[in-house]
């Protein structure tokens, strides 16, 4: 072999491996994001008991029943990638039940504020990384985030609320300060232990300015949620 058959050589592998990393870290993501969708099911089923009255129970069991939807959808998915999705959503198992374990709500509204807030940050995180995927992919991520109209249901319960008992905003604002905090402290673990997933964010992002820059609009963003609601940041 030759200098120029083995520098093309070089280039093919090089490829080679990058592509496989971008099918990691997409398998990844879509594992992260389906076991998020199974667990959140599980909690939000159990979250609806809180409820004061049948109608806002039905409302949260909605939710969870739309999370299963979502789950199926990327289970499927991974399958279609050749991947047998348990396997891959296995790794994502004890940081997922120990962010849910620590931030278990013991009253209705701080199960509102739990998927109002949480799931809000999750999905900001999401679609900012779907920008990174392919068509396809992209699209599914961006298709199974949380309808806005339940989003809607909990900030209206939490302002009804926090007009008539203005404590409540306290309360509630140190709430979700420990899920944002919790949530925080489980995705560095993911983090450290996904090392594809976070070179493609990385990597996407064009430097670690442009991961400064993502992780800045989502914090604007959850500054701009909690305000809606007169909460805190």
């Amino acid at each position: 072999m030759d200098v120029s058959d083995s520098g093309q050589a070089s280039v093919s592998g090089d490829a080679s491996a990058s592509a496989q990393r971008s099918i990691e870290a997409v398998t990844d993501l879509l594992a992260l994001l389906g076991y998020g969708e199974l667990q959140a099911f599980d909690q939000m089923a159990a979250d609806a008991r809180l409820a004061p009255n049948l109608i806002r129970r039905a409302m949260l069991s909605e939710m969870a029943a739309a999370e299963i939807v979502n789950y199926r959808r990327l289970e499927r998915r991974l399958v279609e990638l050749g991947v047998d999705p348990e396997a891959a959503m296995r790794p994502y198992v004890e940081a997922l039940q120990e962010y849910h374990r620590k931030t278990r709500p013991n009253n209705w509204l701080e199960a509102l504020a739990k998927a109002y807030v949480g799931d809000g940050v999750a999905d900001d995180f999401y679609r900012e990384v779907a920008e990174f995927l392919g068509g396809q992919d992209r699209d599914l991520v961006l298709q199974v985030l949380h309808d806005s109209q339940y989003a809607e249901f909990a900030a209206l319960e939490l302002r009804g609320a926090i007009e008539a008992d203005p404590k409540v905003a306290n309360r509630m604002s140190m709430w979700a300060r420990r899920l944002v905090g919790e949530g925080l402290s489980q995705a560095l673990r993911v983090a450290a232990q996904r090392p594809a997933l976070t070179e493609l964010i990385i990597t996407a992002s064009g430097d670690q300015d442009g991961v400064h820059a993502l992780l800045k609009r989502i914090t604007a963003a959850h500054t701009t949620r909690m305000a809606v609601v007169g909460l805190n940041n």
